[in-house]
């Protein structure tokens, strides 16, 4: 196949021979240099990645991906609304529940948390509490039973096991002859939760959704609002919003999943985005080696750019012979570092489990960081994104080694020949 010779000689002066070994020595440590640092930068965005999402996960395992609730404080006939809710596009299920602020007590320990009545059967179609059980089912949550499941932190908090009781006292008190009292019940504790997030871990109790009426005085049909599962969360702000239009608007407030943990994520992405840029910082070091490199090819090979001037070789064509190079160790870098980022990606959490056996510790207190495991997850923007910056800094990095050779004049170049 007919080639180019900017092709021909560019490729030749990479090949390591003779006199010329320590510059082919150089720029493989070059491909190296640009390597490792596109395969940090890809490992670490997958880690941010992987955490957000590994955070997104455990939060829709609790909580509903938008949520319907009535400004005057209850939602009446709310199975009349919850059909209406289901009909809409995009909701995949709609679930009632009622919470309250109460505060729970066993012994002398005493603790606030949320309580939040539901339906055991309809619970399961919204959020996926009931594989983050760790003692316990949701169906032990039957109606006049009084029992109730409570995060694991909560518990400790109280000092309180399976089997033992507690008693929940409800924030608005009965008016008797003697006086206002408060309105409490004792509960049986049926079950326990652990979801990984200590907002919920230790701040929420559910009870049955009858049991729930009962202790904060609503009527039989009334509800604090509806938990809705969508088909595809991202949606949930613009979907929600469409539902609580076809219901009226004027009667509800709506909510969901990312107004509530927006911090959580926005730090995540603010973090990420500062990430990208310091790490790409890696990235130009290892470009700017790849300028040493072709200075010092131009450096050695005066008297061969003079020959090919002499033979009738413009100056465009010399500037394309190092521009070969300079793509070639570009390109070959990038790709090793993004096969390499991807590869350590995919096996991350085995390769820092064995890291943590050699030097006998653990890098990821669950206590501290609510998981024991690093997530990694790569997305193929980000690996186009980091292969597209490593490219065009090395493309750029061509440009005065190769002009620099291009004004190589013939005469003073083989002057001492």
């Amino acid at each position: 196949m007919y080639k180019r010779y900017e092709w021909l000689i560019g490729t030749r002066y990479l090949r390591s021979t003779h006199r010329r070994g320590f510059v082919s020595f150089v720029a493989l440590m070059s491909v190296c240099g640009l390597a490792l640092g596109v395969a940090t930068l890809i490992v670490v965005l997958s880690v941010m990645n992987g955490f957000g999402r590994e955070l997104r996960s455990r939060i829709l395992s609790v909580t509903s991906d938008a949520t319907i609730m009535g400004l005057q404080g209850a939602i009446p006939g709310w199975q009349a609304v919850q059909r209406r809710v289901e009909r809409q596009a995009h909701v995949l299920a709609a679930v009632p529940y009622i919470e309250e602020q109460a505060m729970l007590s066993h012994g002398q320990r005493i603790a606030g948390a949320s309580v939040r009545g539901v339906l055991p059967a309809e619970e399961k179609r919204v959020t996926a509490l009931a594989r983050h059980l760790a003692a316990g089912s949701l169906d032990e949550l039957r109606p006049g039973r009084y029992g109730v499941i409570l995060g694991v932190d909560l518990a400790r908090a109280l000092g309180v096991k399976v089997g033992q009781s507690v008693v929940l006292i409800a924030p608005e008190g009965v008016a008797t002859p003697a006086g206002l009292e408060p309105r409490m019940r004792r509960f049986d504790v049926v079950g326990l939760f652990h979801s990984g997030m200590y907002e919920y871990d230790r701040q929420l109790a559910l009870i049955n959704l009858t049991d729930a009426s009962r202790l904060f005085g609503l009527g039989p049909d009334e509800v604090t609002g509806m938990r809705l599962k969508l088909d595809d969360p991202w949606q949930a702000p613009q979907v929600v919003r469409r539902v609580a239009y076809a219901l009226g608007g004027a009667g509800y407030y709506v909510s969901d999943w990312t107004d509530k943990h927006a911090n959580f994520f926005r730090s995540i992405e603010i973090t990420k985005s500062m990430m990208f840029v310091i790490l790409s910082m890696i990235v130009a070091v290892a470009a700017f080696n790849i300028v040493a490199t072709l200075v010092m090819i131009v450096k050695e090979k005066q008297s061969d750019i003079a020959i090919l001037r002499t033979f009738g070789a413009r100056p465009v064509n010399v500037l394309a012979v190092f521009a070969v190079q300079g793509v070639l160790i570009g390109l070959a870098g990038t790709m090793l570092g993004a096969a390499l980022g991807v590869l350590v990606s995919d096996h991350l959490q085995a390769l820092v489990s064995l890291l943590e056996r050699l030097v006998h510790t653990q890098f990821l207190n669950p206590k501290v960081y609510y998981m024991s495991e690093l997530p990694a997850h790569v997305q193929g923007s980000d690996v186009l994104r980091v292969c597209g910056v490593a490219f065009l800094l090395c493309a750029l990095a061509t440009i005065y080694p190769a002009w620099r050779a291009a004004r190589t004049a013939p005469a003073e170049a083989l002057r001492h020949e």
